[in-house]
């Protein structure tokens, strides 16, 4: 499975109007695309940035929907967008999507590491991490990205809420400052978002 994720900033005040249009937009744009698994929608509306991620079942499947979409994902960022960055990942672990309702949160955090030590990151998240993070209150979902050529991960997590993310902070980071010595990785950002769509197409 590979994820292609569109991390954009831009003026705060015009963040609703582009949000409206992804939410209206990108789903039948999605799936009318053969291979799609799957998408969600973050914002951070008090500083203006937009997040999303769209899942698919192959890199090709992926690089064809990205030479469809490119022109009508420029024109629906158009009115916010400051800066716009597009990445390719490896799906290198995941949880089931699970189910969250409005007022879910998410919660990223990207890392690099040595490329030959990308397998061994993804065996401490999994063995390690995540069973502690399986056990937050509100936890929903998890996944762990990873770009095997640069040894750059993306790990994001949903949570039920923003009470319940807010309330993982602590634990959640004891437990990864265990797994980043474990691993030999560095954290290089930490941020969380609001879910503004989540769309499910994978068991």
């Amino acid at each position: 499975m590979f994820v292609r994720t569109v991390y954009a900033t831009g003026n705060p005040e015009r963040i609703d109007r582009t949000l409206d249009g992804f939410r209206a937009e990108a789903v039948g744009l999605l799936t009318a695309q053969p291979g799609y698994r799957g998408y969600g929608l973050f914002a951070d509306r008090e500083l203006g940035k937009i997040s999303m991620g769209s899942w698919w079942e192959s890199a090709q499947a992926e690089r064809d929907s990205d030479r469809e979409l490119r022109a009508r994902r420029a024109e629906l960022l158009a009115p916010f967008e400051g800066t716009a960055a597009t990445a390719l990942w490896e799906v290198a672990v995941e949880t089931p999507p699970g189910e969250a309702g409005p007022g879910a949160w998410f919660r990223v955090v990207r890392t690099d590491a040595d490329p030959a030590a990308v397998d061994r990151m993804a065996e401490v998240f999994r063995d390690r991490a995540l069973p502690v993070l399986e056990k937050s209150p509100g936890f929903v979902s998890a996944a762990m990205l990873v770009d095997r050529a640069t040894g750059r991960a993306s790990v994001g997590a949903i949570f039920a809420d923003r009470e319940t993310l807010v309330a993982s902070r602590g634990p959640q980071a004891d437990a990864r400052a265990r797994a980043v010595a474990a691993a030999g990785v560095t954290v290089w950002s930490l941020e969380e978002f609001e879910v503004v769509l989540l769309d499910h197409r994978r068991s």
